[in-house]
């Protein structure tokens, strides 16, 4: 409005999880299920849904009255955009920062797939706590192990103890016997056990707990993984096989009980992760991953958010994003769909992993590509630089003129799986930030105070309240109710006022019409 050029480049991504979840539904109510489809067949329903609701997506957007350059318009996977993101992986591999290693992971029994810490949501559960008796070998006595999970006793490897509990030192270097199974594992002594939690003691299962995980590698224990992708027990357990994980804790709770192999049960409330798209409970699980290395490559990052070369509005959120990236891990950027970028890696007969650009070569050699995509936020990372083609043509003049851009609008609860990556990005593939300001907005929530998703159902229909409140009364409405960085509560009473308020505009607009024409 100032005559000053700018560009707001509108643009939409593909969303792995999600729309991979909602093709399926889709199909189910065609009587087609996921399993029974090839590859190349779900990719062409997937197009289908994407290309429906894309539309509907960017005609909001119009219909609010976004002011973008829709000449302009993305799509995470589009030709450049795909081509960039192989290029990335291609890169970091040879540099050395992406590794393909077997590690305990997030995974999503619904959606089987793996997922990040930030797709996870966390809910309070009523729950129990099981005070299951443990054997000590050669012995009468019995160590008592307090459980919220009876149904990973097969997974045992170990049990812990402090070395400073008086009450468990004569157990040391003894070993105890798993219920149900009889298997024998060795009793070990680590600080890290809460003398004054539970009972004290700690059944160790590095392949479903991440805790677990990093105290097996401490002691080099057995890490046996008895859960299928789909939630149910495998061969490596010796019994239950091929059942439902939560059908198999009410099994083992009725022999323990008839074994006389359990002290008490209490009631107990605990903070279970769920899958943000498919809202199922999600299981720790070992599994073989593709990974980046993140602390080398954070570290300008950091350092030029805390110097202020890139800043926070409001500021507070500053110490979270220097808490996170203090403390950044390595990031698994593999999943277990099809609908994505299919990471770029082949392997040969013996089972070598080749990484190869030219499909040609790639054609030649009749070698195998890697099933796993790689996950949204993999392409989503370097958009900054990939809508001019940045990373293709680093020395093209659009992209020159336009990066570094200026200010990023979003969201706080994405501040670490986009706006951080997307700042390491940044300084990795250029040298330069991604943006000079971030400004953090408040998240819309529905009256129960849940985040609005299309996952979830529960976002009102924006073309209908446009039309029943006007696109100019929805957009002040919500401008009033939000303070800074803030969340707020939708509700239909904030059109109302909006659209009085512009109302009161227009009048005044009209009468200042009418008192000029008289004037004249």
């Amino acid at each position: 409005m100032e005559g000053r050029e700018t560009c707001w480049i509108p643009g939409t991504d593909h969303a792995s999880i999600a729309t991979e979840a909602k093709v399926v539904e889709m199909l189910k109510k065609r009587g087609v299920e996921k399993k029974n489809v090839s590859r190349k067949n779900f990719l062409k329903y997937t197009w289908e849904y994407k290309n429906k609701y894309e539309e509907i997506i960017i005609n909001q957007l119009k219909k609010i009255g976004c002011s973008c350059d829709w000449s302009k318009i993305k799509f995470t996977m589009d030709k450049n955009i795909s081509e960039s993101v192989n290029n990335v992986f291609i890169k970091l591999y040879k540099e050395g920062y992406i590794y393909r290693k077997k590690k305990i992971i997030n995974w999503d029994p619904k959606g089987n797939t793996t997922i990040s810490d930030d797709e996870i949501v966390h809910k309070k559960i009523k729950s129990k706590i099981y005070y299951i008796k443990y054997k000590i070998e050669k012995s009468k006595e019995y160590i008592i192990i307090a459980t919220t999970r009876p149904e990973t006793i097969m997974a045992d490897s170990a049990i812990c103890i402090n070395p400073n509990d008086k009450r468990y030192k004569h157990f040391k270097n003894k070993k105890a016997i798993i219920p149900i199974i009889n298997k024998s594992i060795p009793i070990i002594e680590d600080k890290c056990v809460n003398i004054k939690f539970g009972t004290g003691c700690l059944k160790i299962t590095p392949a479903h707990s991440f805790n677990d995980y990093e105290i097996g590698k401490k002691y080099n224990l057995k890490c046996i993984n008895i859960l299928d992708k789909d939630g149910k027990i495998n061969k490596n357990s010796p019994i239950y096989r091929g059942e439902d994980r939560f059908i198999v804790r009410k099994k083992i709770l009725e022999k323990l009980k008839l074994n006389n192999e359990i002290e008490k049960i209490e009631p107990h409330e605990s903070n279970i992760g769920f899958s943000e798209r498919t809202n199922e409970i999600i299981e720790p699980r070992i599994s073989t991953q593709w990974f980046i290395k993140m602390k080398e490559i954070s570290k300008p990052a950091l350092k030029n958010v805390i110097n202020n070369k890139i800043k926070f509005y409001p500021s507070k959120f500053k110490n979270l994003y220097i808490k996170w990236m203090d403390n950044i891990k390595d990031w698994c950027i593999s999943r277990q769909l099809y609908w994505g970028h299919r990471i770029p890696a082949y392997y040969s007969s013996n089972g070598n992993i080749i990484i190869e650009k030219d499909k040609k070569k790639i054609e030649k050699k009749k070698i195998k590509q890697d099933e796993n995509i790689l996950e949204t936020w993999f392409s989503s990372w370097i958009l900054p630089i990939a809508f001019f083609d940045g990373i293709n043509k680093p020395k093209n003049k659009k992209f020159k003129y336009y990066y570094p851009t200026n200010d990023l609008v979003t969201a706080p609860e994405i501040i670490f799986f986009w706006v951080a990556r997307m700042i390491i990005s940044g300084y990795k593939f250029t040298g330069n930030p991604p943006f000079k300001n971030v400004y953090f907005t408040g998240i819309v929530k529905d009256n129960n105070g849940k985040k609005m998703s299309k996952s979830l159902g529960n976002s009102p229909n924006l073309i209908e309240l446009i039309n029943k409140y006007g696109s100019d009364g929805i957009r002040s409405g919500i401008l009033f109710s939000s303070k800074e960085g803030n969340d707020l509560l939708f509700n239909n009473k904030l059109c109302i006022q909006g659209r009085n308020f512009s109302n009161k505009i227009w009048n005044t607009f009209n009468l200042i019409k009418i008192w000029e024409k008289k004037k004249k």
